[in-house]
């Protein structure tokens, strides 16, 4: 299946929102027509490669999805994220530069940088030893907790035990992804909190557990194959075709 554009995904998701081009331009501050341009992958009118980023992530956030995964795709449907200029090629000159003659010093602008050495060199003191009464006052050390946090990534997981099996309790939702060839994911709990944001690279696998729902996005849904509370799911899509699926522990029905 061929791999959905950034501009249909947004489209698909405004629609879904029950937003109107219009409604969204007022939200987003953007014109409408040039939502209409990116919703048809047309950004001649964005102004820059810079821009067209921006926009993409306004419109993500404004429409539900996740701005980052979103700017990700882009960068991969248009050849990589921008490199970066170097400030040496920027200030690059042919002419050679012609050294002043040496003057007499100004020792009034001396001595005005001098004295606002030490007024800023006063207030740093006084900020500074505030903040160090501030640190002793009130802080308790935390105690070690050998415990593993509830919706850490885990990549290696313990023989024998339920989570190795992929099994959580029934009010827990154990979700295990392996990669057969790369691709890019974007995994949150049921409070919106990112747990992994990144490409899991092929041949690996992770597994994330949630007391109550696990949510992912998935670039390329014919590149992993999914495992959930110990059930095997296969792959959730075709090859190219980017899906959101959200589970729930044993007893709550997927979505």
């Amino acid at each position: 299946m061929e791999e959905q554009s950034i501009g249909a995904i947004l489209a698909a998701a405004r629609r879904s929102a029950g937003l109107t081009v219009a409604q969204l331009s007022a939200t987003t501050r953007i014109r409408e027509a040039i939502i209409y341009a990116i919703e048809r992958d047309d950004y001649a009118q964005c102004g820059g490669d810079f821009y067209e980023r921006g926009h993409v992530k306004v419109l993500a956030r404004a429409v539900g999805l996740d701005p980052d995964t979103l700017v990700h795709l882009y960068d991969e449907q248009h050849g990589g994220a921008p490199v970066p200029v170097r400030a040496a090629a920027v200030f690059q000159t042919d002419r050679k530069l012609r050294i002043r003659e040496r003057r007499a010093p100004n020792w009034s602008m001396a001595l005005g940088v001098a004295l606002a050495i030490v007024v800023v060199f006063g207030v740093v003191r006084v900020m500074g030893g505030a903040t160090e009464q501030g640190r002793s006052v009130g802080v308790q050390p935390m105690s070690a907790s050998p415990s593993v946090p509830p919706n850490s990534p885990i990549t290696e997981e313990p023989r024998g035990s339920a989570l190795s099996a992929g099994r959580g309790s029934d009010n827990e939702v154990v979700v295990r992804v392996k990669a057969e060839r790369p691709a890019f994911l974007n995994v949150r709990d049921s409070s919106g909190r990112k747990l992994f944001s990144g490409t899991l690279e092929a041949g690996k696998s992770s597994t994330w557990r949630a007391a109550s729902r696990v949510s992912l996005l998935i670039g390329d849904a014919g590149a992993v194959a999914l495992q959930v509370n110990g059930q095997d799911l296969g792959h959730p899509g075709h090859s190219g075709e980017i899906v959101r699926r959200s589970f729930g522990p044993p007893a709550a029905p997927r979505r």
